[in-house]
This record gives structure tokens, C-alpha cells and sequence, in this order.
């Protein structure tokens, strides 16, 4: 039984404030370890609970966040950028039996423990197939296109209650209770790692491969601006739909989760630092 892990820091144990996970700064020195004990709980558990193999995806900003030395030596780790699906790579090659969604977090536009959907600000809704979607949403429909069902998801309470619209077998563990984008009631590490680990081990007996979902997609991004959803319309198929919403079609959703990559980064290299 092979486990993949989707590991972005958002949602990590502690985290509550930009300057947790922006790469390079204090705050986020001092998570990173914290963020690493919440990905060697969960190691832990799959392995208690049978897995054989356990591949963790460095998923968020820079994709260089998890402390190497201090991973469990058990698991594997891609850690870099750049990669053909992103916060999904891995999932694609046929030998993956089940996911996690470890430090997941809020869609934007949603309440929840600093919520957004791929670029930090300036997106603020993503829609695919009409419903509002998370990364998580996103992530998981990727994931049934591959046969591989969605296990775990962790993060703040806000995270859990999002999965239950797109994975309502997986199971869920809430590290903290959000307050507000930018607070929340924090567990202490030694009880996440503990429930972490917990929940892992029967996840792990969710891990079987499925049936694959092949379908196409209509993807929809709200912007902040409108000069952002003008700049995105560069993109091959992707047309304005509204006053700063474009949508494009896509008949999988490799396809679809690929064309969103492109739409977010050329949105983001469109904002000017001071006016956006």
C-alpha cells in the first residue's frame, strides 16, 4: 500500500499568521519543524495502520518548507518545484492507493484560518462544475481522475467541515478552531501529534484505488481587479465571464488543474506590489 501526502503548511499545527509560512522570515523558521511534526505523525500512523510506502508532496509556496533531517526515514519526500500537478504530483504515476491532505486550508472567499485558493490574495472564488471550490475540492477531483480516493484531511476546523463536501469518507482532524483569518484556538503539538497519528492509522485502511473518474470541467476564477482577468485571457481557451471572472473548459481535469496553474501565475506576475 502505497500513501501519498499533500503536505501544505497553512493548516499545519500552530499556524495562524502570514509571517508562519512566508519562506525566510523568523516565523516561519520556527514552524517549520512544527509543520514537519505534524507530516511525521501522520507518516507514522499510515505505517502503523499498513502502509508500505509513504511519498510526501511538498505543496506549499516555494515547496521547500519540510525539514529533510528530521523526516521520518520512512517516508520519501519530493520536495522542489517545478512539477506537472503541482500539490498533486505523484498521484498520477498508478501506484498510489490513497491521498492525505495534510495543512490544508480554507478556499478564498471562505472563512477560515488564512484562507485562499493557490495565490494568497487577489483570487477571491474559484468555481468548478458551479460549486465554490478549495484547493482541496480541486486537489480531489485531480486524484479521481486517477482512481486514488482522498483519506485524511487536516487543517483547521473550517478545512474539515469543507472536506465533507468533497471526500465525506475521508477522515478529518482539526488541528486548531478558527477565529478569524488571522487567529485561532491553537492545540499544543504533542495533542496534534497524537491525533494526527490516530486518525492516519485507520485512514490507512481507506486506501484502496477506485474505479477512475474521467470527466470534463468548467473551472471558473474570480479576481480582485479587473485588469487581472484581462491579463489571464492569454491563456489558450480562457475567456472573460464576467467583470473580473474568466472560466475555461477542460475535458479532464489534469487538463483543468494545468490551465489553472497557468491562469494563477500570470495573474500573479500582473500585480504591481503597491496597487495590485
Amino acid at each position: 500500500m502505497r500513501i501519498l501526502i499533500s503536505a501544505d503548511m497553512e493548516g499545519a499545527t500552530g499556524v495562524t499568521c502570514p509571517e508562519d509560512v512566508l519562506p525566510g522570515g523568523p516565523g516561519w523558521e520556527r514552524m517549520r519543524p512544527v509543520f514537519t511534526g505534524d507530516v511525521n505523525a501522520v507518516v507514522g500512523g499510515l505505517f502503523d495502520g499498513g502502509a508500505r510506502s509513504v511519498l510526501v508532496n511538498e505543496a506549499h509556496w516555494t515547496m521547500r518548507n519540510l525539514l529533510l533531517e528530521r523526516l521520518d526515514e520512512r517516508a520519501e519526500m519530493l520536495t522542489g518545484r517545478h512539477k506537472d500537478l503541482s500539490m498533486m504530483e505523484g498521484v498520477q504515476h498508478g501506484d498510489v492507493d490513497g491521498v492525505v491532505f495534510l495543512g490544508y486550508h480554507a478556499g478564498a472567499g471562505s472563512e477560515g484560518v488564512l484562507a485562499h485558493t493557490y495565490l494568497a490574495n487577489t483570487v477571491t472564488g474559484v468555481w468548478l462544475d458551479g460549486v465554490r471550490a478549495s484547493e482541496g475540492r480541486l486537489n480531489a477531483a485531480v486524484a479521481a481522475e486517477f482512481g486514488v480516493p482522498v483519506i485524511m484531511v487536516t487543517g483547521d476546523d473550517r478545512t474539515v467541515e469543507d472536506a465533507d463536501g468533497y471526500a465525506p469518507e475521508a477522515i478529518g482532524v482539526a488541528v486548531k478552531d478558527c477565529v478569524s483569518r488571522y487567529a485561532a484556538v491553537c492545540r499544543a503539538p504533542e495533542r496534534t501529534a497524537a491525533d494526527l497519528s490516530r486518525a492516519a492509522s485507520l485512514a490507512a485502511l481507506l486506501a484502496v484505488r477506485r474505479e477512475p473518474v474521467v470527466a470534463a470541467h468548467r473551472v471558473e476564477v474570480e479576481f480582485d481587479a479587473d485588469h487581472l482577468a484581462q491579463a489571464a485571457t492569454v491563456v489558450p481557451g480562457v475567456e472573460r465571464c464576467g467583470e473580473r471572472r474568466i472560466g475555461y473548459d477542460s475535458a479532464t481535469m489534469y487538463a483543468a488543474i494545468r490551465c489553472f496553474k497557468a491562469v494563477t501565475t500570470i495573474a500573479s506576475q500582473a500585480m504591481e506590489e503597491q496597487y495590485g
